[in-house]
């Protein structure tokens, strides 16, 4: 209808891996009905979000639009995709379609999470049709790295959209639907593709992507010339290699052990929804404790080297009685994802000092990627014909090398980062507003945000350490005594061998001592005349400028 616009906004995903999660709507200009394509968190690192669980999308834009909100639509059930869904649905409350096994995984989530689970449905895939607003939305299966991924069909009266969700060009992907260009051609054929939002991962590998089948051989090598255990690792959600590594080890005469709760809970899933068949018999830890060394195989989660995961626990000892020694092998069957390197590198050297061979996925030998290559991304754009490419799913250099792409096949492409609102409904895209796109920190089990100072202040303590000041006064405003200093995070002694906590209070005490009774009746001014000396009697002691808190409390007499 004449005036109205279909729009397209990034609040997550766009400029960054990880943390998807896109807005697409349809309607009058500010009145529009608006769907919301996954919602997935991004991991932290000590270095920007110290203590920190995981990182999500901040969604203030569109709980205040809730009312406008027709429902959410997950691809698949990667944790950048889907992790969010348990956090921060209860602020939107609105019908989730996914795909079975993806629907399985959020229901497992929603159950730990103490929520109903009433919302999460079902989808076949395309023809199937999920009608919402002015919205109509097909499940197209594609390969990836985890069972029954989608992209997305979105057609409305403006136009066709096609939202690749994470895809890759294999057509024998051992687990889940392989890719079929025939589909993707019938797509464009039905109804010419205005706009297709395509993950811009790999968009700088030079060569095509390659097949999960093509590691059966050279993974059953390794583990047939392996001596004593052979531990591998790769992504728990990546069901197609795990029973690829299964199967490798059988077929070597090895029993199977699987350790590690994400893993278990994600072949279960894959099994009881019926997208993983004849996955090898896998013992419990109990039993598989009996079997010789030379005979096992354990898989584990890990493989980014996450502290808590079954291969950091091996790397440190013993875990549920295995123990990794001499002459056993480590496989990373995995690619160590960009900020993961220290982790990784640690379990490396803690396996290397115990005489563990550590073998990588050696540029490919042992892992394939589950996202498209540039060649696949070309072949992607050729089959949907689309009118325009917008690319996600992506650091903002992926973003600007996919619209390169795009121009170099005469389509025309935009980069639309986080909070980037886009007018898709004439020829081109245009930028029709900017919004804040935050970011929300679950911390513990608290969701924290980015201006609440919380996760700032930790950085700060990490880095400067803390000094708590207490000052006692009585009912007329003296001091009751000297001051007290604690200290947390900083050396002992200063300089000269001086103690560090003695010199502050007794500076700290002068400063009390000496004050009139104006700035001693003043909380506020007190507080802060206290902080200034400790910072500036702990740079010149030590050179670190702390994070200072000030106990102030006074005694009445009765």
């Amino acid at each position: 209808m004449a005036g109205e616009r279909l729009i397209y906004m990034p609040l997550g995903g766009a400029g960054e891996i990880g943390m998807n999660a896109y807005v697409y709507g349809h309607g009058a200009p500010g009145k529009e009905r608006l769907i919301l394509v996954d919602l997935g968190v991004a991991f932290p690192d000590m270095d920007t979000a110290p203590g920190a669980d995981v990182i999500l999308p901040d969604l203030d834009w569109l709980i205040q639009r809730k009312d406008r909100l027709e429902a959410i639509f997950i691809t698949h059930a990667h944790e950048d995709h889907i992790g969010a869904l348990p956090h921060l649905w209860p602020m939107l409350k609105k019908p989730i379609y996914a795909r079975k096994f993806t629907a399985a995984i959020a229901r497992l989530k929603f159950e730990e999470s103490g929520l109903a689970t009433d919302l999460i449905r079902v989808v076949e895939p395309r023809p199937r049709t999920v009608e919402v607003g002015p919205f109509k939305v097909q499940f197209v299966p594609v390969a990836h790295s985890i069972p029954e991924s989608a992209a997305l069909v979105i057609d409305t009266a403006a136009g066709r959209i096609v939202h690749s969700g994470d895809f890759k060009v294999d057509e024998t992907p051992i687990v889940g639907e392989p890719w079929s260009d025939q589909v993707m051609s019938e797509i464009a054929a039905e109804r010419p593709v205005k706009a297709f939002m395509c993950d811009s991962t790999n968009v700088f590998n030079s060569h095509a992507g390659r097949s999960e089948s093509i590691l059966a051989a050279p993974l059953g090598k390794l583990i047939e010339d392996a001596g004593g255990m052979i531990v591998a690792t790769t992504f728990a959600s990546n069901v197609a290699r795990l029973k690829t590594l299964a199967e490798a080890g059988r077929a070597a005469g090895r029993e199977i052990c699987l350790l590690g709760r994400a893993m278990k809970r994600m072949v279960a899933a894959a099994e009881q929804t019926g997208v993983l068949t004849g996955f090898p018999r896998n013992l419990p830890p109990e039993e598989a404790l009996d079997v010789p060394r030379r005979h096992l195989m354990l898989i584990v989660t890990g493989s980014q080297g996450e502290r808590r995961a079954a291969a950091a626990a091996l790397s440190r000892g013993k875990y549920l009685g295995f123990e990794l020694k001499e002459g056993d092998t480590f496989l990373f069957s995995s690619k160590t994802i960009p900020g993961n390197e220290k982790d990784v590198l640690r379990l490396v050297n803690a396996y290397s000092e115990m005489g563990v061979d550590v073998v990588d996925e050696q540029g490919g030998l042992y892992h394939v990627s589950g996202h498209a290559n540039r060649p696949d991304l070309e072949r992607a754009h050729q089959l949907l014909l689309p009118d325009m490419v917008i690319p996600m799913h992506g650091e903002h250099r992926h973003l600007r090398e996919h619209v390169k792409v795009a121009h170099e096949a005469g389509i025309a492409a935009m980069i639309a980062t986080n909070g980037t609102m886009l007018n898709l409904t004439g020829d081109v895209p245009e930028v029709c507003d900017r919004i804040e796109a935050g970011r929300v920190y679950l911390d513990g089990t608290v969701l924290v945000g980015a201006m609440d100072g919380v996760i700032r202040d930790r950085i700060r303590m990490a880095l400067n350490g803390q000094v708590t000041v207490t000052v006692l006064l009585d009912e007329n405003d003296q001091p009751l005594g000297e001051a007290w200093v604690e200290t947390m995070g900083l050396t002992d002694l200063g300089r000269g061998g001086r103690s560090l906590t003695e010199t502050l209070e007794r500076d700290l005490t002068e400063l009390i001592e000496g004050a009139p009774r104006k700035l001693l009746k003043d909380d506020d001014k007190l507080d802060e005349a206290l902080k200034k000396v400790a910072r500036q009697v702990t740079m010149e002691e030590i050179g670190k400028k702390p994070e200072v808190t000030v106990v102030i409390s006074r005694l009445t007499v009765e």
